[in-house]
This record gives structure tokens, C-alpha cells and sequence, in this order.
């Protein structure tokens, strides 16, 4: 005979005998918490039998005909330990409700082919928080309520059964709750029945009033509740969730389970951050409050989003980000959800080297839901300058936390609020940057009134105040400039605009200049002179190089490599160097310099391509020549020590040198591709200034392909390099035109910035004063008759 429990308890608070729950079957997993489930599921007014696991046959359960499953707690390992459990969840389900506590949860968890092991903490009576979905047990359970637990057994997010959802979790993320996506089974991994567990009878009476093996059915004759987003269309729960909250849900199951992955768990991150390899952060108020315009511009990359579903999919983020910068944005804002926004951290990392190396680059923010430091050092080792805290999903201390551990690693957070209330905890929290959501969460409607109603709030000389949503228009820009707004956030209307996205940013911001481009290629690389460069290379003697400098060379260049046949001993570089730093260009005298600086000296505001700064910063002079040593595969050491010693102004690496060396060489560096070469090494941002197109070794005075010159210059986007090859006073103007399409071949085509000549301006292998002179001023578009 079966051993039951017929007892009945006495409180005041008992209900009235329950329809749905005339005949609940409880199996008793020899727990002393089974008596105070079987008084929870009493009081709600259900007929309950209790079962010990291993004193009943499957067979007499299925004969007793219940009307629910409840399967207790109990101690040891529900593959062991658990009688007959799993197989009566395995035969019930799907044919009327089952619930499972603690144990009965890890048998559920089991029984549909997930892992149930040790949850990385033993806890007796300890209360945690939980978050949870708002469906099935828990309609009507506020949010955060504290529950009991007792275990050190959980399932795991990594072995997850696809036919389950995580339904609640605890601030760590360990799952404290299970659904079956179809069937009427749940499973929580506390204990609802004890005494601290906050709306412990709610959650029992929800399950006992539940009808049918299906969620479908469950619901069919009300039609005015779901449990399961699986459950039919004509129902809908009487509390939807915000799209916030099944976000929220979403990504606190996927950050548990990536958290168990070798290679990317916390202590792998910690790692990785302590070795110092992430990106170096810039200041995000610095950097949103150093514009030229009246308001700073965040530019959002974002494929798709909950209220407008999808907006570009086919988006790449590395280039829009460029050209978001390019374009004059102050910061970047990155989604990275990945199932609504369809975003990753991927697009983050690509978003940041896009834009590696630029002068004045915007900075990086992580939009994300983020609730959990981990997700905040990801982005860190990714890249990103800031991260968004959104308030209304965050408690006051979890807020808190959150924002002092982004500040300890350098990043000043973005932080979301929609209402008065929301910034009085953002302000308090000592938020420098505070963002002002114009979209309601729950409806999506937009109203930009929101962030005008919050301004009176903040001083602006401490605090950024930024527009967050709908902004589409001039008119809602020049709105928030009235207010003394500092930023805005625009996503949408920036990812429509195609190709057009420079023009629409200029408009939103009131017609900032367009960035200079030298064609229409991206990144394009603009020279203030409308000239070409000359280099006048291989300079052996004192008297070559001040001709060459007299006559109006930018650049002139010495070989470094000891045994080939232009180079120079250290005496004569030496001498060399004092006469290039101490001539003047044509018509330069030591009364113009203050005047020449002032002119050069730059108070831009926004990002610039790292090949344009290279070419500005490195390439060019206001007074005079700088002065080129090239080496050859030599030792690092020795490069860096002749730098030093003849005061190199550029290194030109004309070997097989890895181009990390670049960063290891105090001044700018040149570096010799053959036209051939790929362009995404030749124009790899963020190492050599600029690339020299180069047929071979150097001096040999073999032309270069100028089909694989246009070919490498296409692929480059309208990137400047240097060309050289077999060039001359003949063929230059003929082999730059056919390279970049300029007929003439005097101006700059946008993709050859200058010339670098060698043996075409020597006679009987010595340079040769009357060429160099004719060489420069026919590349400079002067006058070459009586030379």
C-alpha cells in the first residue's frame, strides 16, 4: 500500500476547494519540506495524495487519474536519488500540469536531456532575489521577489534541453527556474513553500489553477492568458512584459551560459584585462564635449530593433563606423543584442579598429543590456570607451555597482533614464553623462518632449545631457540646441541614408563642413599643396641635397644599407642632415616661421583618417625638406639608433620589416610595397604613415606596372601613396596620369600623393644637380625651359 499523507492544516488564510487541483499526486522525494509543499498546495484549496518515490509503480499513479504532478524536493542527485520521479515527468507531461521543487525541477531539467551538476555555490537557507518572465507560475509575481533556497545541485545554461526556457535566475546568474516551451511543466530551484520566500502562494496557486498537458490547452477556454510564447495567438497574458523585460530574460540566459565557456569566463577575461592587450580608452565627456557644433552627434549602428524590425542587415560595421567618423560623429554607438537588435561584440571590435589610429576618433559605446560586470569588461577588451546603464532594469545598488566598476576600468557610462524618478538615481550615482530615452518601452511611442522635461534637472557645466531616441529631423536637432542638450543619439535615420549618410549628418547638424576627399573613394587622403610630392632619393652629396631642397622637394631621402651602391657612409649623412634642416624652401625665411606655424598648427574637432594625418602630420613641412633614411631588412636596434644619431624626420622600411615596427619607430614610417601586394596590407591603418609604390629593390630603374598600380590604388578606396619605379622628367607625368586618370599627370589624382625618384635623376649612375632641378619643378607644374 502506497504511504499517503491525509493531514490537513489549520491557518485562516485556507481557500475554498479548487476544481483545477480535485486530485494533485505529490511524490515525496523523503524531503521534510514535502509537508510544507503539500500545506502550500492545501491551503490553495487542492485534494492532495503524497507518494513516497520508491513505495508506488508508475502504474499506480497513471490508474489514480490526478489532475496535477507536483514532485518534490529531496536530497542527492535526481539520475539516483529520485525513485520513480523523472518517469512520471516523463509519462505526465504533456498530459496534465506538472510542477517540479528543487529536485522535482533537476528531474525535469534531466528528464528532457540537460545537466544537472554543481552550482558553483552551496547555499542553506539563504534568500536570493530573483528576476523572472512574468508568465505561467508567475503571472503577477512582482519582479525581485527573495526566495529560500537550499542546494548546491543546478541545471546548466550550457546543456540547456531545447525544449526548455529559462523562466528565472538569480543576480548570478544561476537558474532558479524552467518551463517546457509546449507542455504545462515547471520547475523552480527553490523553495516557494518556505516562510521567507516572498509570494510563495501565488506562485503554487498559479500552477494549481492551470488546466490540460499544453500550454494551448491550458488557456484554450479563457483565451485571456499565456504562459509560453509558443502558446496560440488568440491569447494574450492580462501583464504583457515590456520588450525590456524578455530582453532582459533573454540575455541573463545567454551571458550565464557564454560565462561557461573556456576561454571566455570571467577569470579568462580578468586574465586577458591584467595582461594590458585591451585597446587603450579615450575620455567619453572629453571627447562629446570637444566639438564644433552646438551638439555632439553619438552614431548608431543598429540592423534592426523590436519596433521597427529590420533596418539593414546587410550593414558592415567596421565601415560604418568609418564613415560615421569620417563624417564628424563625437561617439559610436555600437548594439550588440544580437536576437532583436541583431548586433554582436564582434561589430563592436570591428567599429573600434575601423577607427584605430584617427586623430580626434569618436568614441566607442557598448549598447547593450547590460546587467552583470562581466559584460562590461567584455566590451572593455573589445574596445569600447563607455557602456550603456540603462536604470529602469537595474536596482539602485546593482546600478551603482555597475557604474563604479566601469569607471574603474576607465570608461565613464552612458546612462539611460525616462522619467523623473530614473534621473534622481542616475544623478545620484554621480552620472557625467546621462541619457534621456524618448521611447516608452512598453507602447514604443515616441515623445522627444521626454528628455525636454528632464533638462531643468541637470547643470549642463556638470553634466552631459544627452537625447536618446526619434530624433529624425533639423528641426528636432535645433530643438535640443535651444535646450542646451549636449548630445544626440540617431540610429535609424542614419542607417536609411545609404549612401548619403555624410550629407544627412551635415544637415541634422546644421551644415558642418563635409570632410576633404580627394576623390570619392572612402578615407580619401588630401594634400593642402594641389601638387604632387617630390622625393628626391639615393641623395649622396651635401650639394644634391640642397639643390633638391633650393628647387622645392618635400622630401629628401638617404640609403642606410651598408653595401648596396647609393649608400652613404655616417660622416656624409651626417652632414647631409644639418644641411636639409637648416635650408629653407623657395621663398621661406627664418621671419615667416612664427607665421608658417600658426598657419599649420590644427584645431580640428573631428576624426581624420589615419592616411590623411599621415600625409599632413608626416609628409609635409612648412619650411623646409624633411629628411628620409631608408633601410633594408637591418635589425630593429639599428634602425632606431641611426634615427636617433642623424635625426631622421621619417624611416622609410624598404625590406620584408613586419609592419608592427612602425609603432616601435619614434617618427613616422614609410613603408615599400610592390604593386602587386594586397591592399589590405598596404593600406593597414594605424602602422606606416604611408605606403610607396615600388617596382623593386630601389634605384634600379625598372618601371612599375602601372596596371597593378591602378588595380592596388582601386582597391584602396582613393588612399594617397608614393610611387616609384624607372620614373623620370620623360615618363612621370605619363605613368601618374595613366595610374590615377589625370591626363596631364601634374595634380594629384586622389590616389598618388607624390613621386619618389632614384636613378632617374643621375648621369653614369651620379646624381645629376640639373636634373633633380628640372625633375622638381616639372612635377610641380613650373617652368622647365633655360634649364
Amino acid at each position: 500500500m502506497p504511504i499517503s499523507i491525509h493531514a490537513n492544516p489549520t491557518p485562516d488564510s485556507r481557500h475554498e476547494p479548487l476544481p483545477s487541483a480535485s486530485n494533485v499526486v505529490m511524490i515525496d522525494n523523503y524531503d521534510s519540506f514535502t509537508w510544507n509543499v503539500y500545506q502550500f498546495l492545501t491551503l490553495e484549496g487542492a485534494n492532495v495524495t503524497v507518494h513516497r518515490n520508491d513505495k508506488i509503480t508508475l502504474q499506480e499513479v497513471i490508474d489514480a487519474k490526478p489532475t496535477q504532478l507536483v514532485v518534490s524536493p529531496g536530497p542527492g542527485h535526481p539520475d539516483k536519488d529520485a525513485g520513480i520521479s523523472k518517469d512520471c515527468i516523463r509519462y505526465f507531461a504533456g498530459k496534465i500540469p506538472v510542477l517540479g521543487v528543487c529536485m522535482g525541477e533537476q528531474c525535469i531539467f534531466s528528464v528532457f536531456g540537460g545537466d544537472v551538476k554543481y552550482a558553483g555555490e552551496i547555499v542553506h537557507g539563504k534568500t536570493s532575489q530573483i528576476k523572472h518572465d512574468g508568465r505561467g507560475i508567475y503571472k503577477n509575481v512582482p519582479q525581485g521577489v527573495a526566495v529560500t533556497r537550499y542546494h548546491s545541485l543546478a541545471g546548466t545554461h550550457a546543456t540547456l534541453p531545447k525544449e526548455l526556457e529559462v523562466t528565472s535566475w538569480t543576480d548570478s546568474g544561476i537558474i532558479m527556474g524552467v518551463r517546457h516551451k509546449e507542455y504545462t511543466v515547471e520547475g523552480v530551484q527553490y523553495h516557494p513553500e518556505s516562510i521567507l520566500t516572498e509570494e510563495g502562494r501565488l506562485i503554487i496557486r498559479n500552477f494549481l489553477e492551470m488546466k490540460g498537458g499544453t500550454w494551448k490547452e491550458c488557456y484554450s477556454e479563457e483565451a485571456a492568458k499565456t504562459a509560453s510564447e509558443q502558446t496560440a495567438s488568440t491569447s494574450t497574458p492580462a501583464k504583457e512584459p515590456s520588450i525590456l523585460d524578455k530582453i532582459y530574460a533573454h540575455r541573463r540566459e545567454l551571458v550565464a551560459a557564454q560565462k561557461l565557456v573556456p576561454s571566455q569566463r570571467p577569470e579568462d577575461l580578468e586574465t586577458l584585462y591584467s595582461l594590458g592587450i585591451s585597446p587603450p580608452p579615450i575620455d567619453f565627456p572629453a571627447r562629446l564635449r570637444a566639438v564644433s557644433t552646438k551638439v555632439a552627434l553619438m552614431a548608431e549602428i543598429k540592423r534592426a530593433s523590436p519596433s521597427k524590425g529590420d533596418i539593414d542587415l546587410h550593414v558592415n560595421a567596421a565601415l560604418q563606423a568609418r564613415t560615421y567618423a569620417l563624417s564628424g560623429a563625437a561617439a559610436i554607438s555600437v548594439l550588440t543584442e544580437p536576437k532583436w537588435f541583431k548586433g554582436s561584440i564582434d561589430d563592436l571590435r570591428a567599429a573600434r579598429q575601423a577607427v584605430e589610429g584617427m586623430p580626434n576618433r569618436p568614441a566607442i559605446l557598448r549598447k547593450e543590456f547590460i546587467f552583470d560586470e562581466y559584460q562590461i569588461l567584455e566590451a572593455r577588451l573589445a574596445g569600447a570607451d563607455t557602456v550603456l546603464l540603462i536604470v529602469k532594469m537595474l536596482d539602485q545598488e546593482l546600478l551603482e555597482r555597475l557604474y563604479n566598476y566601469s569607471k574603474s576600468l576607465g570608461m565613464e557610462p552612458l546612462v539611460e533614464v525616462n522619467n523623473k524618478e530614473e534621473m534622481e538615481r542616475a544623478l545620484s550615482i554621480g552620472s557625467k553623462v546621462i541619457g534621456v530615452n524618448n521611447r516608452d518601452l512598453h507602447c514604443f511611442k515616441v515623445d522627444l518632449g521626454t528628455t525636454s522635461g528632464l533638462v531643468s534637472m541637470v547643470d549642463p557645466n556638470e553634466v552631459i545631457l544627452c537625447a536618446l531616441s526619434g530624433i529624425a529631423t533639423r528641426d528636432d536637432v535645433a530643438r535640443y540646441e535651444a535646450e542646451s542638450v549636449g548630445a544626440i543619439l540617431v540610429g535609424e535615420t542614419l542607417m536609411r541614408a545609404g549612401k548619403d549618410v555624410d550629407s544627412c549628418i551635415r544637415t541634422l547638424l546644421n551644415d558642418i563642413p563635409a570632410p576633404v576627399k580627394t576623390s570619392t573613394g572612402a578615407g580619401g587622403c588630401p594634400c593642402p599643396s594641389s601638387t604632387l610630392l617630390v622625393k628626391i632619393c639615393g641623395t649622396r652629396t651635401v650639394e644634391a641635397a640642397k639643390v633638391a631642397v633650393e628647387s622645392g622637394a618635400d622630401l629628401v631621402g638617404m640609403i642606410l644599407v651598408p653595401g648596396t651602391k647609393r649608400s652613404v657612409d655616417f660622416a656624409t649623412a651626417k652632414a647631409i642632415s644639418e644641411v636639409v634642416h637648416s635650408t629653407y624652401k623657395p621663398g621661406v625665411d627664418a621671419s615667416s616661421l612664427p607665421e608658417l606655424a600658426s598657419a599649420t598648427s590644427s584645431g580640428a574637432t573631428n576624426a581624420k583618417d589615419w592616411f590623411t594625418h599621415g600625409t599632413d602630420a608626416a609628409l609635409l613641412h612648412p619650411a623646409r625638406a624633411l629628411l628620409i633614411g631608408v633601410f633594408r631588412d637591418q635589425p630593429l636596434n639599428e634602425v632606431l639608433r641611426l634615427q636617433k644619431l642623424l635625426e631622421l624626420d621619417i624611416v622609410q622600411l624598404h625590406g620584408s620589416e613586419p609592419q608592427e615596427w612602425a609603432r616601435l619607430i619614434p617618427c613616422p614610417v614609410i613603408k615599400k610595397f610592390s604593386p602587386g601586394s594586397p591592399a589590405s596590407e598596404v593600406f593597414r591603418r594605424g602602422y606606416h604613415a604611408v605606403a610607396l609604390l615600388d617596382s623593386g629593390a630601389g634605384g634600379t630603374g625598372e618601371l612599375v606596372d602601372i596596371d597593378k598600380v591602378k588595380r592596388v590604388l582601386e582597391d584602396g578606396g582613393g588612399v594617397g601613396v608614393l610611387l616609384a619605379g624607372g620614373l623620370d622628367e620623360k615618363n612621370v607625368r605619363d605613368v601618374v596620369g595613366k595610374a590615377t586618370g589625370d591626363r596631364e599627370g601634374k595634380a594629384k589624382g586622389g590616389s598618388v600623393i607624390g613621386v619618389d625618384v632614384s636613378s632617374g635623376v643621375e648621369t653614369d649612375g651620379r646624381q645629376d644637380l640639373r636634373k633633380i632641378r628640372r625633375f622638381v619643378h616639372l612635377v610641380k607644374g613650373r617652368d622647365v625651359s633655360g634649364m
